[in-house]
C-alpha cells in the first residue's frame, strides 16, 4: 500500500494510525487510537526515518514507558570504530531504546551506515559535530548552507533523530552574556555555534533557516531534538537567564516544527540541584507545550568524577517522575575520557535504573512484572529463577558464586540464618535449627 503521508504526526493529523504506531501501541499496553491522538498533538513522537528498514519502533513521551539513550562515537584522542561497535552490541543487549552517533571526528558516514542498516534502536546524531570532518573546512569558512548540507546528508542516511541547537539566537545569548555563569556554555554543539556567532556576526545559521532544515526533516520523517546549547553545566547555574531564554525560544521552534508536521524532542539540563528538578520538567512541559523531553542527567552534585553515573541516575530518576520521558545516559568517565566499554555498561545499567523507577513510581501498565516476579523467586529462594529475571544476569550470578554458600538454596551473607529461609520453614510447620546438621 502507497505511504499517503511524509510523518508520523501528518499521519496522525489525517487520522492513519500507521504500522509504527500498532508497534509502539502494542509495547506500551495502549489503545492504538489513543496513541494516535497523542502523536496528532505532538505528545508523543515516534522517531522513526523511512530510510531506517531495521528499526523496531518506539515511543517517546506522555504515558509511555522512559526510555534512553547511549552516546558513543569516535574522537580526535580515541578513533577506533570495532571499540565503538560492541558498545553498540551492549547497548542493544540490555535493551537502550536509543543510540547517538557523537562522532567528531573525520569522515563519519560509514560507521553511521552500518549504525542504520543493523540497528533495531532508533539512532541519532548533532550534524554539527559532523560539519568540520564532513565538509573538511575550519568552522569560519562554514556557510549556513554548509550546515544545511550535512543535516541533508544525516537525514539521506537514516538517522531517526538530529538535536539541532537552533534556540541559541540572538536573544538567548544576550540573555546569557548579560547573567553571567561560572561554566559558561557547556554543550559542545552549542559552543559551536556561538563561536561561529561571535565570529561572523550573523544569526544562528538553524534559527534563520529553520524552515529549510524543517523541510529536510520533513521528507524523511526525521524528528528534531531541539538542543539545550544553553543548559546548565555546573548546579550553580541551573534555572538561570541564559536556560530560561533558551527555553523560551524552544516552545516558539516547537510550535513551529508541528504547524509543518516535524515531530519534535526538547532537550534540557544538565546540572541541576535536587530541589530544582521537578519545577525545572513542569516549566519545561508548559513552555513546550508537553513536547517529549530529553534530559542528560541532570547531574545532581559536582564534585563525584568518577562516579557521575549515578549522580545522573538521581536526577534521572526524580526527573521522569516529574515529566521527563528520555534519559540520555551517564557514564564513570563523564567529564574525564571518551568512555571504554565497562563505563558504557555502567552508565546504560545507571539509567534502565534510572527509568525503571520511575515508571514505577509513574504506575505504567505492567511497570512491575518482572519486579514481582523477582519477588516471587527470592520467596521461594529460586537462585536461577532470579538470574533469569535479573536485568544483568551475568553479573548477578558472578557475585553470588564468588563465594558459594554452604547452603545452597541460601547465600553466603546469612547462610541458614536467612531471613526468607527462616520464615518460610516456619510457615511451612518445619522446625528451625541451626546448631545440627540436617
Amino acid at each position: 500500500m502507497e505511504r499517503t503521508y511524509h510523518t508520523q504526526m501528518e499521519a496522525a493529523k489525517l487520522g492513519i494510525v500507521t504500522p509504527e504506531m500498532e508497534i509502539v501501541a502494542k509495547k506500551e499496553y495502549m489503545e492504538p487510537e489513543k496513541l494516535r491522538e497523542l502523536v496528532a498533538k505532538g505528545e508523543v513522537a515516534i522517531p522513526c526515518n523511512v530510510n531506517h528498514k531495521s528499526i523496531s519502533p518506539e515511543g517517546i513521551g506522555n504515558g509511555l514507558r522512559t526510555k534512553i539513550n547511549v552516546n558513543l562515537g569516535i574522537s580526535g584522542d580515541a578513533k577506533n570504530y570495532e571499540k565503538e561497535m560492541q558498545k553498540v552490541e551492549l547497548a542493544h543487549k540490555f535493551g537502550a531504546e536509543a543510540i547517538m552517533d557523537l562522532s567528531n571526528y573525520g569522515k563519519t558516514n560509514t560507521f553511521r551506515r552500518q549504525l542504520v542498516e543493523k540497528s533495531p534502536a532508533m539512532i541519532g546524531t548533532v550534524p554539527m559535530y559532523d560539519a568540520i570532518g564532513y565538509l573538511d573546512k575550519d568552522l569560519l569558512e562554514i556557510s549556513a548552507e554548509d550546515f544545511l548540507k550535512v543535516v541533508r546528508a544525516h537525514a539521506e542516511e537514516g538517522v531517526d533523530f538530529m538535536t539541532i541547537h537552533a534556540g541559541i539566537n540572538r536573544r538567548a545569548i544576550e540573555a546569557f552574556r548579560r547573567d553571567g555563569r561560572k561554566m559558561n556554555i557547556v554543550s559542545r554543539g552549542g559552543s559551536l555555534l556561538f563561536a561561529w556567532m561571535m565570529m561572523t556576526g550573523r544569526e544562528n545559521p538553524f534559527f534563520e533557516y529553520y524552515d529549510q532544515v524543517l523541510d529536510i526533516l520533513y521528507e524523511y520523517d526525521v524528528t528534531i531534538s531541539l538542543g539545550d546549547a544553553l543548559r546548565p553545566g555546573c548546579i550553580d547555574d541551573s534555572t538561570d537567564a541564559g536556560q530560561i531564554a533558551e527555553l523560551i525560544e524552544l516552545g516558539y521552534l516547537t510550535q513551529r516544527a508541528w504547524d509543518r508536521n516535524v515531530q519534535v524532542m526538547v532537550e534540557g539540563p544538565g546540572h541541576m540541584a535536587i530541589n530544582e528538578i521537578a519545577a525545572n520538567m513542569k516549566l519545561q512541559k508548559r513552555i513546550c507545550h508537553n513536547a517529549p523531553f530529553y534530559v542528560l542527567g541532570p547531574v545532581v552534585t559536582d564534585i563525584f568524577p568518577g562516579y557521575d553515573h549515578i549522580t545522573s541516575a538521581i536526577g534521572g530518576a526524580i526527573a521522569a517522575t516529574n515529566g521527563a520521558n528520555f534519559l540520555c545516559y551517564v557514564t564513570p568517565a563523564e567529564h574525564l575520557r571518551l568512555p571504554d566499554i565497562d563505563d558504557v555498561k555502567e552508565g546504560i545499567i545507571a539509567a534502565k535504573i534510572a527509568a525503571h523507577a520511575a515508571d514505577i513510581s509513574n504506575g505504567l501498565p505492567h511497570a512491575r512484572d518482572l519486579d514481582n516476579k523477582m519477588d516471587d523467586a527470592r520467596h521461594a529462594l529460586d537462585w536461577e529463577k532470579m538470574f533469569e529475571v535479573a536485568v544483568d544476569a551475568d553479573k548477578a550470578r558472578a557475585y553470588y558464586e564468588s563465594t558459594p554458600p554452604a547452603e545452597r538454596h541460601t547465600c553466603s551473607m546469612c547462610g541458614k540464618m536467612c531471613a526468607v529461609r527462616t520464615t518460610n520453614m516456619i510457615l511451612n510447620g518445619e522446625k528451625v535449627e541451626f546448631c545440627t546438621e540436617k
